[in-house]
């Protein structure tokens, strides 16, 4: 095998003009991140935050790209037994000889593997090192590099796959905003005729036959309200005066679309991001893929089947919402009666959270499926062993594409109005530097009450004011973060 030219060998104007070239489109690149988050700046804060987010991937990305670029030699240095080159193959057949699979030039090799052309650069020298050793070396080069770019088309799927199923939810949610105007245009006197009128509609539409029917009647019922009108206006309207009268009694004319948008903004901050422990998913279904076992088949179903469990799961949170306020109904409670009580209770685990854990992770699968699809396609071609039959790749693609849309137009808006049907509110409901300030008093508070709690002397915390203060602090972060403090008399309004 021919050594390849090294910069010693190779002209100046090449080596100049190859530069030239990555330094412009870095820089292009880089100028039109800046002028997009200048523009999402003035507009829309928590969007550009998202960005900032994906500046941190893309800065992550770089660093794994300079990290396998340093430790490639050493990487192809680590020899191991030829033996173990015939377990947990991707391919049939593919690994034959060790010299097929790192490349050595020779008749029997090329006819293995079709032709020769697995000749690797430096796979000669690295296979030259163990070969003398009678061992053959960890991985070549080449699919090093393939690994490389894999990374890179995963980190790029899944922040474009984030953006595209939040954009799509917003423009599905857009009607709401709609919903919103009407009711600010109705003026003070709206809950009323929303409680007389538009509340016994919602009943009716949600809660018909919920006490005769099965509790598997009810939960198909549910499956299969996701897929037409998983929000209605009545329901829009019924959960939003849930949630006015249970944390803004004395604000009727709050915003709710507004709120609702602006914590979707955030948590979309959480979504958009790839989390250190799913990479151990990754390296999971890698291993996984084995020839004949068709993973990435049965992997592919468990986002669907997620997504559809949540999908039911949130349809059902609204029509117990709507039997419960049949019931008060019924026993004749009065107009309070007939408002939605929002409560942890209605989530798995007490939590609201967990619904976007679970969304996080869908999308995050999803965008495995649809990467390495892409991924395979473009390094190895259709016809490739490692494709797998034509008849699941397409239903994998299939699955995926499903996935997405049902995400994008039925999940997530049904996440982004249930999920306040919590016990507590979110701290979207503050402005962004009130928020940012708040958290920063509960952060002293806390720090506070936990050198309190240590036994720390009373005079390194001040006075027992502030003693007091620090316990409110400690109040005030639970209520941002989601949990509401348990005061003797819960707060209806809230002053800005």
């Amino acid at each position: 095998m021919s050594e390849e030219a090294t910069l010693e060998d190779t002209p100046t104007w090449i080596v100049a003009s190859v530069c030239s070239v990555i330094v412009l489109i870095s820089f292009v690149f880089e100028r039109a991140l800046h002028h997009l988050g200048k523009a999402l700046e003035r507009r829309r804060k928590t969007l550009y935050e998202a960005l900032l987010k994906l500046k941190e991937e893309l800065m992550l990305l770089g660093f794994v790209s300079l990290l396998l670029v340093v430790s490639q030699d050493l990487i192809q240095k680590i020899c191991i037994d030829d033996s173990l080159m015939e377990h947990w193959m991707p391919c049939r057949g593919a690994s034959a000889t060790a010299s097929a699979h790192y490349g050595v030039s020779s008749s029997s090799s090329s006819s293995a593997v079709g032709g020769g052309r697995r000749m690797l650069k430096g796979g000669g020298a690295a296979f030259g090192h163990c070969s003398s050793k009678g061992k053959v070396p960890l991985l070549s080069l080449h699919a090093l590099e393939q690994v490389h770019i894999f990374i890179f088309v995963l980190a790029i799927t899944q922040v474009v796959l984030s953006v595209a199923t939040v954009l799509l939810g917003l423009l599905q949610m857009r009607i709401w905003m709609h919903w919103e105007n009407t009711i600010q245009q109705e003026g003070s006197s709206a809950p009323k005729m929303i409680a007389r009128v538009q509340k016994i509609r919602f009943i009716q539409d949600r809660c018909k036959g919920y006490e005769k029917a099965a509790w598997v009647i009810i939960w198909l019922r549910s499956f299969f309200k996701q897929f037409y009108g998983s929000v209605s206006n009545d329901d829009y309207i019924a959960m939003r005066l849930g949630f006015v009268m249970e944390h803004f009694r004395g604000h009727p004319k709050f915003n709710f679309y507004d709120y609702m948008i602006k914590a979707l903004e955030k948590d979309f901050k959480r979504v958009v991001s790839i989390k250190w422990y799913y990479w151990i998913f990754v390296m999971i279904f890698l291993l996984l893929n084995v020839t004949g076992w068709h993973s990435y088949f049965w992997i592919s179903l468990v986002p669907l089947a997620l997504l559809l469990l949540i999908g039911t799961k949130l349809e059902h949170i609204i029509n117990r919402l709507a039997y419960e306020v049949a019931s008060k109904h019924a026993a004749g409670q009065g107009e309070g009666g007939i408002v939605v009580s929002p409560s942890d209770e209605l989530f798995w685990f007490r939590s609201p959270r967990l619904v976007l854990v679970l969304i996080h992770f869908i999308l995050f699968q999803n965008a495995f499926e649809f990467a390495y699809f892409f991924w395979t396609l473009a390094m190895f071609g259709a016809n490739s062993c490692i494709m797998d039959s034509l008849g699941y790749s397409v239903s994998r693609i299939i699955i995926c594409v499903v996935v997405q849309v049902l995400c994008s137009y039925s999940t997530l808006p049904l996440y982004a109005i249930v999920s306040h049907m919590g016990s507590s509110f979110k701290s979207a409901v503050f402005a962004d530097d009130v928020a940012d300030n708040l958290r920063g008093w509960a952060d002293g508070a806390r720090r506070r009450v936990r050198r309190s709690a240590t036994g720390v002397d009373a005079s390194c915390l001040g006075t027992p004011a502030a003693a007091g203060r620090g316990w409110e602090g400690a109040a005030g972060w639970r209520l941002i973060a989601g949990r509401p403090s348990r005061p003797t008399q819960q707060p209806r309004s809230i002053s800005f």
